[in-house]
């Protein structure tokens, strides 16, 4: 589910080869203190007179390509349980930006530590495939934003407080026109892969109760993780089970019923282990790789406890209706994650729903090389949207050998390669087109 340290294969050439107001704060110089030690992440004591999406404050922030402008923007939004909490977003400004659109990019943070938070990783001087996306959504000439949605706790797996976290960013960056020019009414589109997947289904089953005001025009998801239990028995004793003590603390910090329970089930000599892990990115618990979980708690059917289920079942998605969204899923036949059959059974759900959605299967993929292999047809998804290509009703389904040979997706390899190439040789993003 981690993308933050996965360089794209596909694009391995490229590596070889070489309310709109005025925002109501003064800006601030982005240094390399982490979220957990930076002041401009701590939530002001009338955290709870903002509004939903508010700005609290501003600053701009030295990105590591040559871009027009990036900023990050403290915003309040709401978590799960009703409770005020604040989080930062960032946003991304290409030369020769559309002001009228927008995409909010959903990182696989995966991580129950503030200082995992795409805000921090973004400032560091590193090539990502997330940052690859990116940028070559900036050389269409979008304003990317991504937000810190699991918010200061770190509720890695919390699905409601993710989705809040999603659209009151989107929010906070519609509202900041005077600081980046973006248009109060652009229009929106999401994307996210695995646990960035999840934020944004999230965010668009329920977009239409809590922020049907956002002009959201499509989304993407990959190798979205609908139910978490499935994953969390998928993984154990292999090589991503590092991702289960992630997601659990991740949920518990949330729910303190939870965590207590959690705790109360370690074994004593494995409690300063699992203390330790909440403080680490997922990339950090190499000591959790190819365990069996089960040998750290008292009980082997710790998942089965009451108050596991309960949080485990309401973290499904699925429970908030329809999205009316346009959307492009797209999941690995045989992915070693996030199992192929619930992603299936909920695009079934969705479609009985009266959903519009394109759903492909891809045989030769696994989790982390649709990751890459899919991303052609999702960014195709996105300008297709955007350049207002009309949308097939209803729902579509797609079996293909590998994403990677689409229609359309060669070629968009090829532009991505060619705009990386011109980035390497900080040639300002939209200067002269993609």
């Amino acid at each position: 589910m981690k993308l933050q340290h996965l360089l794209a294969p596909a694009l391995g050439l490229a590596w070889a080869v070489t309310q709109v107001a005025s925002v109501p704060v003064q800006l601030f110089k982005r240094g390399s203190v982490p979220p957990s030690q930076d002041p401009f992440y701590q939530a002001p004591s009338n955290l709870a007179t903002y509004s939903n999406g508010a700005i609290i404050r501003s600053r701009e922030f030295g990105y590591v390509h040559n871009i027009a402008g990036a900023y990050q923007l403290l915003y309040r939004t709401t978590d799960v349980l009703g409770n005020a909490m604040a989080t930062v977003t960032t946003v991304l400004k290409p030369y020769n930006a559309n002001t009228g659109a927008l995409v909010s990019y959903q990182f696989a943070e995966d991580s129950p530590w503030m200082d995992c938070a795409p805000s921090y990783s973004l400032d560091q001087n590193s090539t990502t495939l997330d940052q690859v996306l990116i940028e070559a959504l900036l050389y269409k000439g979008y304003y990317v934003m991504a937000s810190d949605y699991e918010g200061p706790n770190s509720v890695f797996t919390c699905g409601g407080t993710s989705g809040n976290g999603v659209l009151d960013g989107v929010r906070a960056a519609l509202a900041s026109s005077s600081l980046t020019g973006i248009s109060s009414s652009a229009a929106v589109q999401l994307w996210g892969y695995s646990g960035g997947a999840l934020a944004t289904g999230w965010a668009v089953q329920s977009q239409k109760t809590y922020a049907p005001e956002l002009n959201i025009i499509g989304a993407a998801m990959g190798g979205t993780p609908v139910n978490i239990n499935a994953t969390l028995n998928a993984v154990n004793g292999g090589s991503f089970s590092e991702l289960i003590p992630a997601g659990i603390l991740g949920l518990s910090q949330q729910y303190p019923d939870l965590l207590s329970y959690v705790f109360s089930a370690i074994k004593p000599e494995y409690q300063q282990l699992w203390q330790s892990a909440r403080k680490q990115c997922l990339h950090q618990m190499s000591q959790f790789s190819k365990q069996d979980m089960a040998q750290y708690f008292n009980r082997p059917d710790y998942l089965n406890a009451d108050v596991v289920t309960k949080y485990i079942s309401a973290s499904e998605m699925g429970h908030l209706g329809t999205p009316t969204i346009p959307l492009h899923l797209y999941h690995a036949i045989h992915d070693e994650v996030v199992p192929y059959a619930n992603a299936k059974n909920l695009v079934q759900t969705w479609c009985a729903g009266g959903a519009n959605i394109q759903f492909t299967s891809d045989e030769l993929s696994e989790h982390l090389i649709l990751a890459v292999t899919g991303g052609a047809d999702a960014f195709n998804f996105i300008v297709n949207r955007f350049s207002g290509a009309p949308l097939t009703a209803g729902c579509t389904f797609k079996t293909t050998l590998t994403s990677a040979l689409d229609s359309g997706a060669l070629s968009t390899f090829g532009s991505v390669i060619f705009d990386e190439l011109k980035t390497l040789l900080n040639v300002g993003i939209g200067l002269y087109g993609s």
